[in-house]
């Protein structure tokens, strides 16, 4: 289905501010607030669009890492299985290149950002992976909110998706990672 540019209009609109009301968004579009909602209901139906919070990254301190893994195939289901609960990868991408997959990752400080280059909980020690390259972001442009799966910050679990037990690892024993925050160890 295509966009027409009333439904584009609404789409900026809620981009700009997703609790707009609907009397906001059907003055905008002359639009009746019952014609405003309708519109709104049909793309959220159709899965055109999604409302939801993002976090800024900036504004909370976090660093933002892009990963770059060249994964065989065998183990590429695999991996993005193990990874979909760590609630510090924000997003998976497969790509049509050398490198596979990619994700953008956030960590609450740089020692822990390291920690997810480095450790057993990196992507970039799993099984599969032919080779990797690690990039710290630097400066976000157009806009520092992200998806951060913030729901999945538990702190109560033994152990992390990836499988991994924080309690046993060098870095976070040296205090030099804050670990994973849906475990019982997280210091975040």
């Amino acid at each position: 289905m295509g966009l027409d540019e009333k439904d584009k209009k609404i789409i900026s609109l809620l981009r700009e501010d997703g609790r707009a009301s609907y009397k906001k968004l059907g003055e905008a579009l002359d639009f009746s607030i019952m014609g405003a909602k309708k519109r709104t209901d049909k793309l959220l139906e159709e899965g055109l669009v999604k409302i939801e919070a993002s976090m800024n990254i900036d504004g909370l301190g976090y660093y933002a890492a892009l990963i770059l893994l060249e994964v065989d195939s065998q183990n590429l289901k695999n991996i993005l299985k193990r990874f979909e609960d760590c609630p510090r990868v924000v997003n998976f991408f497969t790509l049509l290149s050398g490198f596979n997959l990619a994700a953008l990752v956030i960590a609450e400080n740089l020692d822990t950002l390291e920690s997810e280059s480095l450790e057993r909980c990196s992507l970039r020690n799993q099984e599969g992976i032919r080779r990797s390259e690690f990039y710290p972001i630097g400066e976000i442009h157009y806009t520092p909110y992200l998806p951060v799966r913030e729901e999945l910050f538990k702190g109560s679990e033994k152990e992390a998706p990836c499988g991994v037990n924080c309690g046993e690892c060098p870095r976070y024993l040296e205090e030099k990672c804050l670990g994973c925050p849906v475990t019982e160890f997280y210091k975040g």
